[in-house]
């Protein structure tokens, strides 16, 4: 346990010491809030924007985290030949998923921590109503989203492939999901095809634990399902 302690300390000082991987994890969505926050003002049925903003920009962090850095830095790492020197000590492949997602979902911890601060100092932002639905559904968001990350990192060869297939998932997710616009303010027919993404019920769930209402028990077990489906392809399709 230590040993894996110290392995996702290790990474997840690499993590912030990469100057991209801080800033599209950390200081990215803190522009995006800044630019949506210009024009302040309430969504359709009353919502202050702000408090509609965060939680959705806390999953445009995990999973710019999970679908873009993660699956970059496993296939650097195999692309370099550290797995290779990895395979011959302890380390399984179970560990490696581990102890990178973690060092990941941290990074994404702080992005999402930065985003709160900033909502609360400078633009009002109401606490979570229900902190334990809101924890509970951005962990279920990490694990689904991280185990696709996952699965990418463990079929592509190199670091750059990664990246390319990464940011080719991540961006269109986004954009219908619900995480960088308001589902409020889509269209249908976006809506409607923004519900079949996964990383829609991570969306669904964290604003509705931060704005008090009932989190859905199917939302919440689609991401389960998501990261046991994905989780457990990426280690049959892991590769050193």
């Amino acid at each position: 346990m230590k040993g894996l302690g110290n392995v996702i300390a290790i990474e997840l000082k690499l993590a912030v010491r990469d100057p991209m991987a801080a800033f599209f994890a950390l200081a990215f969505p803190a522009v995006i809030l800044w630019v949506k926050m210009r024009n302040g003002g309430t969504l359709p049925g009353g919502l202050p924007a702000i408090d509609a903003l965060v939680p959705m920009l806390s999953v445009f962090v995990v999973g710019l985290a999970s679908l873009v850095v993660l699956p970059a830095t496993l296939a650097q790492y195999r692309e370099r030949h550290v797995l290779k020197r990895l395979r011959a000590t302890p380390a399984s492949s179970t560990m490696i998923f581990g102890a990178q997602w973690a060092a990941h979902m941290l990074l994404a911890v702080l992005g999402t921590a930065l985003l709160t601060v900033i909502g609360l100092a400078a633009y009002g932002l109401s606490g979570p109503a229900n902190l334990a639905d809101v924890v509970l559904a951005w962990v279920l968001g990490a694990l689904s989203l991280g185990s696709i990350g996952l699965l990418i990192g463990a079929l592509v060869p190199s670091g750059r492939a990664a990246t390319v297939i990464g940011l080719a998932v991540f961006f269109p997710m986004v954009f219908v999901s619900g995480a960088m616009s308001a589902r409020e303010t889509l269209p249908e027919s976006m809506r409607s095809i923004g519900d079949l993404t996964p990383m829609a019920p991570a969306v669904q769930a964290i604003r509705a634990g931060w704005e008090g209402h009932p989190v859905s028990p199917l939302t919440l077990a689609v991401m389960a399902a998501i990261f046991i489906v994905a989780g457990g392809a990426a280690l049959k399709a892991f590769r050193w």
